[in-house]
């Protein structure tokens, strides 16, 4: 591998301007592809093969208006008073102002549509009903005529009009059939004028009853039209108490004598919750529209005195990116300054990583139109890219001013050397981040693949930047990256095994197994408290205290119950026909029965009634275990009798699927992940002992992560490290994910690391001396990365968005702890266990596994480097 790269980082140096031309020809392309995207931030996930979504997507099928994004905007009086007359006109006002919003649903219109609709149906049915029996009356009178006896004469005449006017109704259809009727209804009594006999004949043939209903005239489609419309009326009306449900805690908002569409009025008169449903979900429609809706509740309630607070659902999403991400730089700067000890050597790595981060996370956007992207891919990718694009270019930076200083090597040499060692740790570095970023597809998870490929994306360029555009500014830098004072520094201070990290290395290889029985207790301690993780996505009840979407939670849950914050959609599958309020009525009052139901009501059914829709509210909060069980029982069969199965959706039911589906993948995606790191560790270490001693020792930093995280998140026992003042759950997705990117990053250190040992040790060193050695080397830039890392990732801790602070949180904690306590204490301890057994490795396997050479031996004994004072083993 190293004498691959090591050309490559000869030719960068060399031509700078050609590969400083080429990288900012990309730039500009994607800067291009920016400006050009009409990407979207998605505010809801999808989650396909779920039922939830499954049964979501049914519904919005068959009724599309209950398709789009719903959400609520509180209202409250200021002073926290009670709600009078004005004020509940001002909110009355708000509602109508809102529901005029071209992408709002109005519930007056739809209930109004669904009337019509339901007075249409009723009036086709009572015309086929009246139309059957009509056809029936028709027969018996038709063969009551060719029963009379034949006389001729003019009544013969007028029976065989009679005759072909029965013909002629009997053909008709609709509405037409009943003209017709009537004009026999003339005819008849035609008939009884001129021929009362034939008359009394013939309706003594046909039976009073037919004769009667064929004669009596009047409007009959007028009468079936009323009769339908009275039926309809009193079944709305009913339908109308049904939406109240069966164990209301609110009332409804009544202003001049009628009910607000949509408002529910707390018992107590202090606050009104307006649910509301857009036409489409929030990402899909213009990005005014949120603000839209939040302006228009203000407006028309602040004369009054009241303040209006929209909930989460309605808020647009956009990229938590703020100042933060400067203070993770100016921490980076100093870091690298007291590092490399030179202000233009450190600026090279914030150079490299900020236009790495512009080409990968500008990507990101410049394709979104095509893919599904939630507002944590770009910051995720924007962390990712910063921490790894400074660490790898301060690695092999490091490596080539070490070179220049420890032996003497001119700076393009040291470059391309280090670009063959320090470069191939990178390159392998980055593909594990990569390649465990790119197993998160086999979830088949659409916003979870999106924020991998991007994140891996942004990781393959941080790669590729520094191993080409990093030797290219060298070639710029010269001689000049390591200064005079600097080799003159170097010179007085030379020797090895005389600074901290020789001493820490001896004093942790001296008593390993003291060590190794500290960090294997600390890390196992916390990682109890990962027994208790509950998994959700974050909610208006974890939102940044003050902000609208925390007051519209609160101020829910005061007026309406925990529940209200998290209601269940309830799809029940019905025979073709319509709605049947006893029925619904049996089956409102049995879903409200079941445990954890706080309360039911009916939300309506679709055109051909065929699928009825309930409204549940739990008992319990959205992210609450009692929901979730609720969930569960309501799916079991026969949960309401003579029902089937019924369908459980709604933001709350698809958050909980998509919780147990990562959960459950959490376990298999772990074993992969330790699988690939030792097959990849024993490819480059030629070692049994490091492979299975770095994938334990990752399995401690990932257990104690998760352990601080449940403590900060989700039980608020450490909510203090991150500003966390209420309980909640940790981010569904954040195990699964900050296990691949920390299982990448852990590899890094351990590369470096590792390859610096296996170095000392291919140049003859004992096994302890080797450990010694390699940490005395590589140490130093090891504990630099880690600090930048940590600093650019515990950054993001300050922002108000939930899912990012949790990411950022969780990152800097588990690099904490990898770097400081795994790689550089429980790994050379462990190393100083085995001693020799440490390089050990089969023969059979030796043969079998290829060289990859990541420490640079075959660069040396090319002749660019000095060679080894020992053969390799």
């Amino acid at each position: 591998m190293s004498t691959l790269l090591a050309p490559l980082g000869a030719f960068s140096y060399r031509r700078p301007l050609i590969v400083l031309a080429s990288w900012l020809a990309v730039l500009l392309t994607v800067i291009g592809l920016v400006l050009a995207s009409d990407g979207r931030i998605q505010a809801s996930v999808t989650v396909d093969g779920t039922p939830a979504q499954e049964q979501l997507d049914e519904i919005r099928r068959e009724m599309p208006e209950a398709g789009g994004s719903q959400g609520s905007i509180v209202y409250q009086a200021q002073d926290g008073t009670a709600l009078d007359a004005e004020d509940r006109a001002a909110i009355a006002r708000a509602v109508q102002a809102t529901a005029e919003l071209e992408y709002v649903v109005d519930r007056a219109e739809v209930m109004a549509r669904q009337q019509a609709d339901l007075e249409a149906e009723a009036t086709e049915r009572a015309f086929a009903q009246a139309e059957e029996q009509v056809d029936g009356q028709l027969k018996e009178m038709r063969q009551a005529l060719s029963d009379l006896p034949t006389q001729p004469g003019p009544q013969q005449d007028q029976l065989a009009g009679i005759r072909a006017a029965l013909d002629d109704a009997l053909a008709a259809q609709g509405e037409e059939k009943f003209t017709r009727v009537a004009q026999l209804a003339d005819q008849f009594a035609s008939l009884g004028t001129a021929d009362p006999a034939s008359a009394r004949a013939l309706r003594n043939a046909a039976g009073e009853d037919t004769f009667v209903a064929l004669t009596s005239g009047g409007d009959r489609t007028t009468q079936i039209r009323q009769q339908a419309a009275q039926q309809v009326e009193i079944m709305n009306a009913e339908l109308a108490q049904l939406q109240l449900g069966v164990a209301p805690k609110g009332v409804p908002l009544v202003v001049d004598g009628a009910a607000v569409p949509g408002v529910t009025l707390s018992g107590d008169g202090t606050v009104a919750v307006h649910d509301l449903q857009l036409t489409g979900q929030l990402d899909e429609l213009p990005p005014e529209v949120g603000e839209q809706l939040a302006l228009l509740a203000r407006e028309n309630v602040e004369d009054a005195g009241l303040n209006a607070y929209p909930s989460s659902s309605l808020t647009p999403m956009e990229p938590p990116v703020g100042g933060q991400e400067i203070v993770g730089l100016v921490v980076a700067a100093v870091v690298l300054f007291l590092t490399l000890g030179s202000l233009i050597a450190a600026g090279l790595p914030l150079l490299t990583a900020v236009v790495g981060v512009a080409v990968g996370v500008g990507g990101a956007f410049g394709f979104s139109e095509f893919y599904p992207m939630t507002s944590t891919t770009p910051v995720l990718a924007l962390m990712l890219g910063l921490a790894v694009g400074i660490d790898y270019a301060l690695f092999i930076l490091h490596k080539q001013r070490s070179l220049i200083l420890r032996e003497g090597l001119p700076a393009e040499a040291a470059t391309a050397r280090a670009v063959g060692t320090s470069g191939s740790a990178v390159l392998f570095a980055g593909l594990t981040v990569i390649i465990a970023l790119l197993g998160l597809l086999l979830l088949d998870i659409s916003f979870v693949a999106t924020m991998a490929l991007a994140a891996a994306a942004t990781i393959a360029v941080a790669v590729l930047i520094s191993l080409t555009a990093l030797p290219a500014l060298l070639g710029l830098v010269g001689e000049r990256i390591v200064s005079r004072k600097a080799r003159e520094r170097q010179t007085a201070t030379a020797g090895e095994g005389k600074g901290l990290s020789a001493r820490w290395a001896r004093g942790i290889t001296g008593k390993p197994w003291l060590v190794v029985a500290g960090v294997a207790i600390a890390l196992g301690m916390l990682a109890l408290p990962a027994a208790d993780m509950r998994l959700g996505m974050p909610s208006g009840a974890t939102a940044a205290a003050g902000s609208p979407e925390r007051l519209n939670y609160d101020l829910t849950v005061a007026a309406l119950g925990e529940g209200a914050n998290g209601p269940l959609l309830v799809a029940v599958d019905r025979p073709a026909g319509q709605p049947d309020v006893e029925r619904i009525r049996g089956t409102m009052t049995a879903l409200g029965d079941i445990p954890g139901v706080a309360d039911a009501a009916f939300r309506g059914a679709n055109a051909d009634g065929t699928l009825e829709m309930y409204a549940l509210v739990p008992g319990s909060g959205p992210m609450a275990e009692e929901t979730e069980d609720l969930v569960h029982r309501l799916r079991e069969p026969g949960a309401v009798e003579g029902v089937g199965e019924l369908g459980v959706t709604g933001l709350t039911a698809i958050n909980i699927d998509l919780s147990q589906k990562l959960a459950d993948a959490v376990p298999v995606y772990l074993a992969v992940v330790a699988g690939l790191s030792l097959v990849i560790l024993l490819l480059v270490f030629r070692s049994v002992v490091i492979p299975v001693a770095a994938t334990l020792g990752f399995l401690l930093t990932v257990g104690a992560t998760f352990g601080i995280t449940t403590s900060v998140f989700g039980t608020g026992t450490l909510g203090w490290l991150a500003g966390v003042d209420r309980p909640g759950t940790v981010l569904s997705f954040l195990p699964i994910m900050a296990t691949g990117i920390l299982y990448g990053l852990a590899m890094d250190y351990q590369l470096f690391l590792g390859t610096a040992m296996r170095e000392a040790h291919m140049h003859g060193a004992p096994p302890r001396e080797s450990v010694v050695r390699g940490f005395t080397h590589a140490s130093r830039v090891v504990v630099a990365a880690a600090v930048i890392m940590v600093s650019v990732f515990g950054v993001f801790v300050l922002t108000d968005d939930m899912m990012i602070r949790q990411f950022g949180f969780t990152l800097a904690v588990g690099i904490l702890i990898d770097a400081f306590l795994i790689r550089m204490a429980l790994i050379p301890a462990l190393m100083g266990v085995a001693g020799g057994v440490t390089w050990w490795l089969p023969c059979w396997l030796d043969r079998v596994l290829p060289r990859l050479d990541v420490e640079g031996t075959s660069l040396e004994r090319s002749g660019q480097g000095p060679v080894d004072s020992q053969p390799a083993v």
